[in-house]
């Protein structure tokens, strides 16, 4: 049963992610070793939607360490255990909260030692930034216990870079890059500090190389120039070569010919989602109060009220106009739909 609820729920998310990106690219999905342990690592960009593009396009079912703080209600916190999600307690959740992480992480241990996938995002917290930020040493806590209780165990770190086209906009599109997997027992040294340091600038380096990465200190000047230069952001090599050039190897993204095409679909769209539209605009939109969260609200959105919106207005054609209609309307949502975002 088990089995059927994650499917069932990969499924429809998947659906629900087609609606709502122009396009996803998963590049080197064969690098998650499938007969082995493995820590997914990677950087967090854009909230909730990060997870959720490693649980669609991830090759396996993972289990996710996730901010204690959505746990706090009963219904919210046995659904997220359902979905393989585990709570993980930051200094931000109390002092006296950080004890809990210890259960955690022995959790985390036995379930690597079954041969499972974990999820990681070891920059500790989310950040619209095109950068890596300092990864906190939280993962490699939970690498170093794991070894030596299982000093045999062959657990495998795979890197993981999340690219987004623009976080805040819609329809987006992403790009995720599964970096080669690395060898846990590699960084096992007498020094437990150099070890830690070791494997925390050895996975901050992979991931500069599977996403955007804009040095701190000029960052807003190379962002804009990146942007008037029109770099393609869901090509983070290309990008990152053209910042080591001092801009000078650039390649432009292709522009689209069917924008005027594409904004009459998508005012068509709101228009056919008024209800939805509206109550995203004018109810939850104003409300959220870190820009990391607009896409994780806007999806879950068009996960929820627009396709209830569509159902509701399909049954009440059917029952005041029969079947033709309500389905044909059903179909012309789904093309209205498909066109505004593909487009």
């Amino acid at each position: 049963m088990k089995k059927l609820w994650l499917h069932s729920v990969c499924a429809y998310l998947k659906l629900g992610m087609f609606f709502y990106f122009k396009k996803i690219r998963i590049h080197n999905i064969e690098n998650i070793p499938t007969d082995k342990p493995v820590l997914l690592l990677g950087n967090h960009q854009n909230a909730l939607l990060d997870a959720l593009l490693i649980a669609v396009y991830g090759n396996q079912f993972s289990y996710f360490l996730t901010r204690a703080a959505v746990f706090k209600k009963t219904l919210v916190s046995k659904l997220l255990k359902s979905l393989q999600m585990l709570p993980v307690y930051r200094i931000r959740d109390g002092w006296n909260n950080l004890n809990n992480n210890n259960a955690i992480f022995a959790t985390c241990t036995e379930l690597l030692n079954q041969g499972e996938s974990i999820v990681i995002f070891p920059e500790g917290n989310h950040n619209l930034e095109r950068r890596i930020r300092p990864l906190s040493k939280g993962f490699t806590r939970i690498v170093f216990d794991t070894l030596q209780k299982y000093p045999s165990l062959d657990l495998q770190l795979v890197p993981v870079g999340l690219n987004y086209k623009d976080a805040l906009s819609f329809p987006d599109s992403a790009s995720m890059f599964f970096g080669k997997p690395i060898a846990a027992k590699a960084f096992i040294t007498e020094n437990k500090t150099k070890a830690v340091s070791n494997l925390k600038n050895k996975i901050q380096w992979e991931l500069m190389q599977l996403t955007t990465h804009i040095p701190e200190d000029d960052y807003k000047s190379s962002l804009k120039r990146l942007q008037e230069l029109q770099v393609d952001f869901l090509k983070p090599q290309e990008v990152n070569a053209c910042l080591k050039s001092g801009f000078k190897k650039v390649k432009a993204e292709r522009k689209s010919n069917t924008r005027i095409i594409n904004k009459l679909f998508k005012l068509l769209l709101k228009i056919n989602l008024i209800l939805p539209f509206a109550i995203w605009k004018l109810a939850i939109e104003p409300i959220i109060e870190e820009l990391e969260f607009k896409s994780t609200f806007r999806f879950t959105v068009a996960l929820t009220l627009v396709p209830a919106w569509i159902m509701f207005i399909t049954f009440i054609l059917l029952i005041y106009f029969g079947w033709f209609i309500a389905l044909s309307y059903f179909a012309l949502s789904l093309l209205i739909g498909l066109l505004a975002i593909k487009l």
